[in-house]
């Protein structure tokens, strides 16, 4: 083949030659007329020949080229193919989990558009702004008071201003909002999304879930839907609405972190703490405000933070519409909370436990003691116990079972599951109140336990006696004042360090202490006589 391609080139170069003297000396003798064409065709055929076998040449060396990858692809594709058969027949050998089974055929997660919930929400969440008058003693009336036991001028020093947030949940002006951000205040002003203000009427509290519900007096008011916290899920969007810092109808977003979280945050003999754990920022400001999903129903209220500082640092916590919705409910009916009790002492369980008790489960909430006489020795339940279920609700820790308990009245009765000895057992238990009964409680039947009515003093009452406020005993029968010493006609100053100008106050003062630890239950009175001789006294609402 090369010898041909070297012969033909030779007559190839003859022939350009002769072509060259026709075109240049157009020597007409080199060629006949014949012979010239038919040598042009040859040396044309040839060079397109020539590059025709180029042509040919590159498609080879390509063709060979993807051959070799497709080879090399197909090498490792057979590889990974292998190892993906040998990883699948390792899933199958293992089996697929059921929790990732029930999510197979979900689609990827897309963009959440939270503008709808905000705009839901934004309205109905309002600024919650308290004022506090800070009414004390000077030095010059404590030394009079110190030697000769009656009281001195009063000075009234400026009033102080905190802020909060609330949620209107009826168009009749009814809001709810945190314990702590109305606690002791003298007067609270609400101040809506469109700037209209109101003076609010507190209608009652429960500082044992830290919840407030107070009143305005207006109508067609924008409400918030209330949802379901039960349905909640952790890792589900929400938003936290408020107005942190005083920057009004603020907007933060987060997910669920955990439910049921107890901080030991409220200070309370009988609290439920079973938070909703966010991410979603909260500063001081939001107390008291809105957590809704991304349906723009209220799905809680936003109550504390995790923080050193006073400020966000990551996790945020609300009390969930589960509670809340029992316990307004409680307050707008009864004017006090109607709190079930079970009568258990509880433990956590821990690994620890489990081995020491020879439990056979890590779930549920462990009896550690039973009260006498309460509603579960009565539903025959036993020290040792480990409560796993309420009615339908799962017990998984004490928190659990605290909160399923409070969502009910005395005189429910729940269906309760435990384990004992490593059997499972179904009990009936009536719930009942404090004092072990199983009927509700009225506002007035707690206030009645002073066993007094009160008048506010007159202005030349507090000119004599050189003061500026006091509520004077008007009568007295049997009850908690008269069986401590306290005469009639005795003017209260004040109890627990707070100054008390009106029944409503000393209401209030009682009502927090009925709804303290057992031996915070107390209440520390300090007044004078008609004659202005100073006193003292101790009353122990826990008899």
């Amino acid at each position: 083949m090369q010898d041909f391609f070297q012969n033909n080139r030779l007559n190839v170069v003859k022939k350009e030659i002769k072509f060259i003297l026709f075109c240049y000396l157009q020597d007409f003798t080199a060629f006949s007329g014949t012979e010239f064409v038919t040598e042009y065709l040859q040396l044309k055929l040839f060079g397109t020949m020539k590059k025709i076998f180029r042509f040919l040449g590159i498609v080879l060396l390509i063709a060979a080229v993807s051959a070799a990858t497709t080879f090399a692809v197909l090498k490792y594709g057979n590889l990974q193919s292998s190892n993906l058969q040998i990883l699948k027949s390792s899933n199958d050998s293992l089996g697929v989990p059921a929790a990732y089974s029930r999510f197979a055929s979900l689609p990827q997660a897309g963009e959440t558009d939270f503008t709808q919930a905000a705009e839901l929400s934004v309205n109905a969440v309002v600024h919650v702004k308290t004022t506090y008058r800070n009414q004390v003693s000077s030095q010059q009336m404590d030394l009079f008071e110190f030697f000769f036991g009656r009281p001195g001028q009063q000075r009234e020093m400026p009033a102080q201003q905190a802020s909060g947030s609330g949620v209107i949940i009826s168009e009749d002006g009814y809001i709810v909002t945190n314990n702590h951000v109305i606690d002791r205040a003298d007067q609270i002003q609400v101040v809506l999304n469109d700037k209209r203000e109101y003076t609010a009427t507190l209608v009652g509290t429960d500082p044992n879930t830290d919840i407030a519900l107070l009143k305005i007096e207006e109508t067609g008011l924008p409400v918030i839907l209330m949802g379901n916290s039960d349905d909640l899920r952790v890792g589900e969007w929400v938003l936290a609405v408020g107005n942190p810092f005083n920057l009004t109808s603020t907007v933060t977003a987060g997910i669920v972190s955990a439910k049921a979280r107890n901080i030991n945050i409220l200070n309370a003999e009988m609290k439920i703490e079973s938070f909703i754990q966010t991410d979603a920022a909260v500063n001081p400001g939001n107390s008291g405000g809105a957590l809704v999903n991304t349906r723009g129903e209220l799905v809680g209220i936003n109550t504390a933070i995790a923080s050193q500082t006073g400020s966000y640092s990551g996790y945020s916590f609300a009390v969930p519409t589960s509670i809340v919705q029992k316990v307004v409910s409680d307050i707008r009916q009864y004017g006090v909370v109607q709190r079930a009790i079970l009568g258990v002492q509880m433990r956590e369980i821990t690994s620890e436990l489990k081995k020491e008790k020879n439990l056979t489960t890590l779930q549920g909430a462990y009896v550690e003691r039973v009260v006498p006489d309460g509603a579960a020795e009565k539903a025959g339940i036993k020290s040792g116990d480990v409560i796993t279920r309420v009615d339908d609700a799962a017990v998984k820790t004490g928190t659990d079972l605290q909160e399923h308990i409070g969502r009910h009245r005395p005189g429910d009765v729940v269906s309760v599951t435990l384990l004992r000895d490593g059997k499972t057992m179904i009990v009936q238990a009536t719930l009942t109140n404090r004092d072990g009964g199983t009927g509700v409680i009225s506002a007035e039947d707690k206030a009645s336990v002073l066993g007094a009515t009160f008048s506010e003093l007159t202005d030349a009452q507090k000119e004599r006696l050189g003061i500026n406020y006091g509520l004077q005993i008007k009568s007295l029968k049997a009850g908690k004042l008269k069986s401590a010493g306290v005469p009639s006609d005795f003017i209260i100053l004040k109890v627990n360090n707070r100054s008390v100008r009106t029944e409503e106050d000393l209401d209030d003062i009682v009502r927090r202490a009925n709804s303290a630890s057992e031996h915070d239950r107390v209440l520390f009175i300090t007044g004078c006589t008609p004659q202005g001789r100073i006193r003292y006294y101790a009353v122990n609402l826990a008899e």
